[in-house]
């Protein structure tokens, strides 16, 4: 049972439209969670592509807290209203993904016009993969461009 009221104007609707979606949705437990999911989607397993991301601390990937732990086995908190004193991953830091894992952090600042990245990784050290080196770097190129004033 929900307990939260994000749109209490809809509290009296909410058990009869919990109760369709159970209904229309496709679901599996794992390791005692529920997953639900569109019942038209189709899990096919692939090979994850060689691709590193910085992921935004409100993208889809991060910000249920709670399926993020579930899913890489770690917590990632966004602290940039936590005292710099109590911080453990940094003011801005930004979940770092390879291939269909997040395997560590970022925290990315402006210097001098140049990228001052720190980099952290839940298993201590960088993957020792010439591709993980070849897409990080990759990344950090994109995020320039992104930040390049456009008439620079």
């Amino acid at each position: 049972m929900l307990t939260a009221y994000g749109a209490p104007q809809w509290r009296g609707e909410r058990n009869a439209a919990l109760r369709r979606a159970k209904q229309r949705l496709a679901r599996a437990t794992i390791e005692g969670v529920v997953w639900y999911w569109p019942a038209s989607d189709r899990l096919r397993r692939r090979e994850p592509d060689d691709t590193v991301r910085l992921l935004a601390p409100f993208d889809p990937v991060v910000w249920d807290r709670r399926r993020f732990e579930l899913f890489w086995n770690w917590a990632y908190r966004f602290e940039a209203y936590t005292p710099a004193s109590k911080r453990k991953l940094g003011y801005y830091a930004m979940p770092l993904m390879w291939r269909d894992s997040v395997i560590g952090w970022a925290n990315v600042a402006a210097k001098q016009g140049k990228l001052d990245a720190r980099l952290g990784y839940v298993s201590g050290r960088a993957p020792d993969d010439a591709a993980f080196k070849r897409e990080l770097d990759a990344e950090f190129e994109r995020l320039e461009a992104f930040l390049r004033p456009r008439n620079a």
